[in-house]
């Protein structure tokens, strides 16, 4: 076990807490069994996580992490902003609905555990609407894009297209005519941004 202990990583251990948290759900996964699935006992897990909750919080973020690190690619590119932004809000709808789509259970778990970790989440928004107002301000600065304050502008960009990546529409994201709802939606908020 002390040879477990000394290789033993924050990293490694989230990524067994999400393999738990697959299994047991979060009403049943303990600390206990994530050390047990590491062959480690609970104290070492605790090394590196001060409580359970800190471990839910941190599996969370780093859920949540991924998405916004991807859609930080496409803010990154050279393309027109409007594409960008097109681009952008189709990349996080279709992460959320592959989330939802391809692991019910475990996106299940993690509506227990954003419910859980506001400020996980909290932090998760703010990125991205980070990100829609890098968007927005280099359309402003083309002249692609009207808006007063972009961050203004991004919010309410994010809050238009919320059917598209709230989790609580994930029910209607495989419904037929999901597809041409988006496209409608992000055309008009495209148009509202031009004028």
């Amino acid at each position: 076990m002390a040879a477990t202990s000394e290789i033993l990583t924050a990293e490694r251990i989230l990524e067994v807490t999400e393999e738990v948290l697959r299994r047991h759900g979060p009403a049943k996964a303990t600390v206990v069994d994530v050390a047990r699935a590491l062959g480690v006992s609970h104290g070492s897990v605790y090394r590196h996580f001060r409580t359970k909750a800190a471990l839910r919080e941190a599996v969370t973020k780093r859920w949540l992490d991924r998405t916004s690190e991807a859609l930080a690619g496409i803010v990154a590119t050279d393309r027109a902003p409007e594409a960008r932004l097109r681009d952008w809000l189709a990349a996080l709808f279709d992460a959320k609905r592959r989330k939802a789509g391809d692991d019910p259970e475990l996106f299940a778990t993690y509506m227990v555990l954003t419910g859980e970790n506001g400020e996980a989440v909290g932090q998760h928004l703010a990125d991205l609407t980070g990100q829609l107002t890098e968007i927005v301000r280099a359309g402003v600065e083309s002249g692609a894009l009207a808006a007063e304050d972009p961050a203004v502008a991004a919010r309410a960009v994010f809050h238009a297209t919320g059917r598209f990546h709230d989790p609580c529409y994930a029910p209607e994201w495989e419904q037929p005519g999901i597809d041409a709802d988006f496209e409608a939606v992000v055309d008009l908020v495209l148009r509202g941004l031009r004028a």
